[in-house]
């Protein structure tokens, strides 16, 4: 029974020639390296054993060589000869053992490695070749066994994710538990779309993307090793494992499959690279909006998902009934860096980053007012918190923003609101949804509006929402319901009796007002 290398553990990286030299067969033949000392880290693909002067044309890369040196002895230059045709072949190193060939380390052959950089071991005792290549086989084959089933095991876990539905991060975070580094998917623009990982690596990444970003489009070295993402000829993304500590190969393995995977999450969405960046923006504000993770944390992620964040002036909105996709092609016929995400109830958020010199109030009014235009809708909400010149103040515009957005969201239609609803403008109905959660409020909610609160009475509780958001206005009120003011007066007659007030009396209808926005308040 086989099993796979355990998930939460990089594979070991292949082994080196320092490593083939520490193996206990290896040390009876009481090994010394005398020349390429330098380079004894270089990766062994197989073992070779091979006598002919032109060994090189024998082998493709990686091969550890073992000789005698039987047919190189008494000539110096197919000594030398030797040595530049195993450089040539990119060999990992030769091992001599000495023995009737030679006694004692050639000086031809060991200057040779040493201008090639080749690593050249002999052996002071007698020592069986095969011995040797069995170990070091036995070896890589176990190792490629494993690479082999960690790259299955992937790749299995995977598609059961992706057809079971999980979401992107799901996946990531799967890949990032087999490759125990940061993961990080980027669009050709190297605008962060997803990451994955241990936190406080990933930031580190992300801290210094903009260098990071330009080294994983480039050569892959030091663990950095990207896959390409697209299919039909078109690319539109990339994954990369950044910082991996197992042998490349295997990590070239783990991203090919982790990069099948995603393209197989997006084919089967039926979305395009932009819901990424949809979910990207949605995760970065909704911390923001929250608080749980301080905002001197996410700004690494709000510079690698593309949001100027030097020297800016950051405009916090929040749109009632927004259309997610609909604002951020809005933004970008504006020209306005910015970041749009779904909060919930219907409410989305727009953080704006803006160079210091403009008019954040104008550009948010302009934008309020494309949006009416484009949506066909006269009363969409957009609430704005005043401009914030420094990233910590951003979590509380957005909150305060959101706060606005739902102070006026059920009578948005019944006041008369300026394009861009800031906090000002709320007034009375900003103070009682910031208080609704308070018990006295609750109590006091329903001691007024005790005689409207059942089902058969909810449109006379309508018509005195309407009647007091218009400020007693009797003609607008009667205009609004579609009623003539015979009608309403009735209505209202009823609504005096239930209550047991006298809404022309104006300590009286302020009180039944204030109740009707505290429940109001208590049901969103």
């Amino acid at each position: 029974m086989t099993t796979t290398p355990d998930i939460w553990e990089p594979l070991e990286p292949a082994l080196s020639v320092r490593q083939v030299l520490t193996l206990e067969r290896v040390l009876a033949g009481e090994p010394e390296v005398v020349a390429g000392a330098s380079h004894l880290d270089r990766p062994v693909r197989w073992v070779h054993v091979a006598e002919a002067a032109d060994v090189g044309v024998m082998l493709s890369g990686g091969e550890m060589v073992l000789t005698t040196g039987v047919l190189l002895a008494g000539d110096e230059e197919k000594q030398a000869e030797y040595v530049r045709s195993l450089h040539r072949a990119d060999a990992a190193a030769v091992v001599l053992g000495l023995g009737r060939a030679f006694p004692a380390a050639p000086a031809v052959m060991r200057r040779a490695a040493e201008r090639c950089g080749l690593p050249m071991v002999v052996l002071h005792r007698p020592f069986p070749f095969a011995e040797l290549t069995e170990e070091v086989q036995s070896r890589l084959v176990r190792r490629k066994f494993a690479a082999v089933s960690l790259s299955e095991a992937v790749r299995t876990e995977l598609t059961a994710l992706i057809t079971a539905g999980a979401p992107l991060q799901r996946l990531l975070d799967e890949v990032a538990r087999h490759s125990a580094c940061p993961v990080v998917v980027t669009n050709l623009a190297h605008r962060v779309l997803g990451t994955a990982g241990e936190r406080p690596a990933v930031d580190d990444v992300l801290r210094d993307w903009e260098r990071i970003a330009r080294q994983a489009g480039g050569t892959e070295g030091d663990g950095w090793i990207r896959a390409e993402l697209g299919g039909r000829g078109e690319r539109w993304g990339r994954i990369v494992l950044c910082g991996y500590r197992g042998d490349t190969a295997t990590g070239r393995l783990l991203a090919d499959r982790a990069a099948e995977a995603l393209v197989l999450h997006r084919m089967l969405g039926g979305g395009a690279a932009c819901s990424w960046e949809e979910q990207s923006a949605q995760s970065l504000l909704t911390d923001l909006v929250s608080g749980v993770v301080p905002a001197r944390q996410l700004l690494p992620r709000a510079r690698a998902a593309g949001l100027p964040v030097n020297r800016r002036t950051f405009v916090p909105l929040v749109v009632r009934d927004g259309d997610t996709p609909r604002l951020d092609r809005l933004l970008r016929l504006l020209g306005l860096p910015g970041l749009v995400a779904e909060l919930a109830d219907g409410a989305t958020a727009v953080l704006l980053s803006l160079p210091r010199d403009q008019d954040a109030g104008a550009l948010a009014a302009h934008f309020a007012a494309r949006l009416r235009t484009e949506s066909g809708r006269a009363r969409t909400v957009v609430a704005a918190a005043d401009p914030r010149g420094v990233w910590d103040d951003v979590p509380a515009g957005l909150r305060e923003a959101r706060h606005v957005a739902d102070a006026v969201a059920d009578s948005a239609a019944a006041l008369d609101l300026p394009p861009v609803v800031r906090l000002r403008d709320v007034h009375l109905r900003g103070l009682i949804r910031l208080l609704r959660d308070d018990p006295h409020v609750q109590s006091f909610a329903e001691r007024e509006l005790d005689g409207l609160l059942c089902e058969t009475e909810e449109d006379l509780l309508s018509v005195l929402r309407t009647y007091l958001a218009t400020g007693r206005n009797k003609s607008r009120t009667a205009q609004l319901h579609h009623v003539s003011r015979p009608a309403l007066y009735r209505r209202l007659e009823s609504i005096q009796v239930r209550l047991g007030v006298d809404l022309d009396d104006f300590e009286q209808a302020a009180s039944v007002h204030i109740a009707l926005l505290a429940h109001d308040a208590q049901q969103q």
